[in-house]
């Protein structure tokens, strides 16, 4: 599962892009209220959920998560 906490600034629209590009589903949430209770300072953050566990990743680490997961990928996506 993966949620996206979007203000709908630009890097927010370019981790959605991206995530759309990479064939990924995700949720996006925009309750400011619900970042603010997380302890986010910033936005685009990405929480990314498995059953391997949870991982709140902020843009930088966010774009790094995708290119992992397109290296991963056979024959690139």
């Amino acid at each position: 599962m993966v949620t996206l906490y979007s203000t709908n600034c630009p890097k927010c629209k370019v981790l959605a892009a991206k995530l759309k590009q990479a064939g990924i589903s995700f949720e996006t949430n925009t309750s400011m209220d619900e970042m603010l209770a997380l302890g986010m300072k910033s936005a685009p953050m990405l929480r990314v959920s498995d059953n391997l566990g949870e991982a709140l990743l902020d843009f930088s680490e966010a774009n790094e998560w995708l290119n992992t997961l397109k290296e991963a990928l056979p024959y690139g996506h």
